[in-house]
């Protein structure tokens, strides 16, 4: 080896830089070890902490799940919640919310806060409500809850969107970030969404403060359980990931008579069935294939009597995009529609179609930011093994949790998709063609125990990756 005057090795010669290359690999080496034994220890300190509160955890789910309530009637769930953020040493404010043109609606958001030092702001979210569903499945913890919704009409009442998990997941997240606040920096925001079954939870929230009143926030994230995934995984998907919702009102007008003489009436019903079949061709002829986009009629009303042509027609549709340009294209496609066929079947001008889109029911698409999820779906894949975290396709389906990012995406957002079916039931489900009971159906049940596992672990190391030290 060659060395100076002074015995000392030479770095400039061949050999010294080799030795500072060995050095230098060698410190990595190191560090990426040290990294490693840090997640591991990380893990298994989660792991520890979760199999001793899961217990607990079952039990709530189990007691939510057997009390729901409709959107906009959150009042014991909202109260529990508080209470177990207020007992883990948060700082909680209760009913936030405030819904336009509905003060008779109570605004049932809870904000917890809790802060670590400097670092960022992460929310984490839950929704509060249940549906007007009566349960089907014969569990022994089943909801027998029947009460009346704002229409005065008495439903039974079931958590079958499973928020009953989600509520729990974010409890035992809140513990578990509680007890490992010495892995983390930032504040820490919990958040318990009020009326997301009626698409206005969220815009209520954000109009009563919630990013001027508490602390804005750098990330939001969320989990939604789903059927199409074994009870311990989840799945991401970045970009869209859900559609927006907008629900349509059509009324149909004609000229009512006696059903034995149609040619001194105009039939609204001969009328909407035309309407009908029209709109199929939206997306078929006029929307293009690489834009996704769903028109259903859900509704539709007009009659008392088999000899009776009736004076109009009512209609309610749903239309289900990802981009607002093509949302607005199908609007104006429905009212020309109408207009077009009231005007071929002799409909006078002062009886023209009536088409109004509820834009108060209305909910924009769901983004994820690509960049957070991907940055969760590796932090998740530690805590899970990376064969238990898939990404998934975009569904069509709807929710407001996309409000949460503001306009034009000022604020990054994921929802990531929790596994809540037994993996036996599922893998035979596909074996078969046979599809499972899913989300909204009366029989809808997730597995308890592994899914908040899986629930809670991922959540904990999402967060723990956003706020690490």
């Amino acid at each position: 080896m060659r060395r100076s005057e002074s015995g000392i090795l030479n770095l400039e010669s061949p050999r010294g830089r080799a030795a500072r290359g060995y050095s230098a690999l060698a410190c990595l080496v190191l560090c990426l070890l040290l990294r490693v034994s840090a997640a591991r220890a990380q893990q298994t300190n989660l792991d520890a902490r979760l199999e001793r509160e899961l217990p607990s955890l079952v039990s709530t789910y189990k007691s939510l799940h057997a009390a729901p309530e409709l959107s906009h009637h959150e009042q014991k769930t909202s109260a529990f919640v508080a209470e177990e953020l207020r007992a883990l040493g948060y700082s909680v404010t209760e009913h936030v919310g405030k819904y336009a043109g509905h003060p008779e609606w109570v605004g049932y958001g809870v904000v917890g806060v809790l802060k670590n030092g400097q670092g960022p702001t992460v929310y984490v979210r839950t929704e509060l409500d249940a549906l007007p569903v009566e349960e089907m499945t014969g569990l022994p913890y089943a909801s027998k809850v029947r009460t009346k919704d704002d229409a005065g009409r008495e439903v039974g009442v079931m958590h079958a969107c499973g928020h009953d998990i989600h509520i729990t997941s974010l409890l035992g997240t809140a513990t578990m970030l509680v007890e490992m606040k010495g892995q983390w920096r930032g504040t820490l925001v919990m958040l318990a969404q009020p009326a997301e079954e009626a698409i206005s939870g969220a815009k209520a929230m954000l109009d009563d403060g919630l990013y001027t009143r508490f602390p804005r926030p750098d990330y939001v994230i969320a989990l939604h359980d789903t059927p199409a995934l074994e009870a311990g995984k989840v799945g991401f998907t970045p970009g869209f990931a859900m559609a927006s919702s907008t629900s349509v009102e059509v009324t149909l007008r004609g000229i009512g008579g006696h059903g034995s003489a149609p040619q001194v009436a105009k039939d609204p019903i001969v009328e909407a069935a035309e309407f009908i079949m029209a709109v199929q061709t939206i997306v078929s002829r006029e929307d293009s294939p690489f834009d996704p986009a769903v028109v259903t009629v859900g509704s539709i009303h007009g009659g008392t009597r088999p000899n009776i042509i009736p004076d109009e027609v009512q209609l309610q549709l749903t239309i289900r995009t990802y981009k607002e340009e093509v949302r607005q294209h199908i609007l104006a496609a429905l009212a020309r529609m109408a207009q077009g066929i009231a005007a071929a079947d002799g409909i006078p001008p002062s009886l023209s179609p009536i088409v109004t889109a509820e834009e108060s029911d209305h909910s924009p698409a769901l983004y994820n930011d690509p960049q957070l999820t991907a940055r969760l779906a590796q932090a998740v894949k530690t805590v899970l093994g990376p064969d238990n975290v898939v990404e998934l396709p975009p569904v069509m389906a709807s929710e407001d949790f996309c409000r949460f990012a503001l306009e034009d995406r000022q604020i990054p957002i994921c929802q990531f998709s929790l596994g809540a079916v037994d993996p036996t039931k599922l893998a035979e489900s596909r074996r078969r063609g046979v599809a499972l009971p899913g989300l909204h159906s009366s029989l809808w049940a997730p597995v308890p125990e592994p899914t908040l596992r899986a629930g809670v672990k991922s959540m904990t190391s999402a967060v723990l990756d956003l706020m690490k030290k």
